[in-house]
């Protein structure tokens, strides 16, 4: 766990988002993370300290409504949150980045990268999820979403109900970027495990084809499943970031 207390931004309404920012020489590695998930999950934090070990500037955040910002997490989307890591990212970093991003962060990073292709050198995605809510979604579940308004169902990952609101879903759909070309050219690292629950690792390959970039690694993990957060899982996550860091 940190040592202290995370440092605050407000946000133009008053909200105030948490994040913590470690000083080093650049690219500036931003972690994204994914859906009712925080900036304490290990990767970001194995992330955290090997940046710190190694001078590099790192940027770790919790969007609106998640982890120690505030905020009700029902009242978040895909769009304010995607504004939320534009809005910290642009306060307080300068100079490229280096978007690191799982799961539903994987989704962020592309569309913040679609939003600031001046900024972003380099994207590396963890079981990146874009467009999740067409393909995880049965039309069982898109009835239920407009008739109740939210859907809410277990998950292995927390002790908390998964809660999906119907804003959230109708704010991925109009956020999808896999139905054509996806205009990024800067380097691209997809890591995805094949035992992968949540995200068919077939998503990793659709996503490589759409991109624009030449410069697009994917890397299939046989036995990996969702989290990819084993020690190999990220030590595997921190050599691929320390090479993509040399390379742009």
């Amino acid at each position: 766990m940190a040592d202290q207390a995370p440092s605050r931004f407000a946000r133009p309404d008053g909200l105030q988002l948490a994040y913590r920012l470690t000083p080093g020489h650049g690219p500036t590695i931003i972690f994204l993370p994914g859906y009712m998930s925080d900036m304490e999950g290990s990767k970001a934090v194995a992330l955290e300290a090997w940046a710190k070990a190694n001078g590099r500037a790192m940027l770790r955040m919790d969007y609106a409504g998640n982890g120690a910002s505030e905020g009700r997490f029902a009242d978040g989307t895909l769009a304010s949150w995607r504004d939320d890591a534009m809005m910290l990212m642009d306060a307080l970093t300068q100079g490229p980045a280096l978007l690191v991003g799982s799961s539903m962060g994987g989704w962020l990073a592309l569309l913040v990268a679609l939003a600031r292709p001046e900024r972003v050198a380099g994207i590396v995605g963890i079981a990146a999820a874009p467009d999740f809510t067409e393909w995880g979604f049965t039309d069982a579940d898109k009835a239920l979403l407009h008739t109740e308004g939210r859907i809410e169902e277990p998950t292995p990952y927390s002790d908390q109900p998964y809660v999906t609101t119907l804003a959230f879903w109708q704010s991925g759909q109009a956020l999808r970027v896999l139905e054509g070309d996806v205009a990024i050219g800067c380097p691209v690292r997809l890591l995805q495990g094949q035992a992968d629950p949540d995200v068919p690792w077939q998503i990793a390959l659709k996503l490589a084809e759409r991109l624009r970039s030449c410069d697009v690694q994917t890397l299939l993990i046989k036995d990996g499943d969702h989290r990819l957060s084993r020690d190999a899982d990220i030590d595997m996550l921190i050599r691929t970031v320390a090479t993509l860091l040399d390379q742009i």
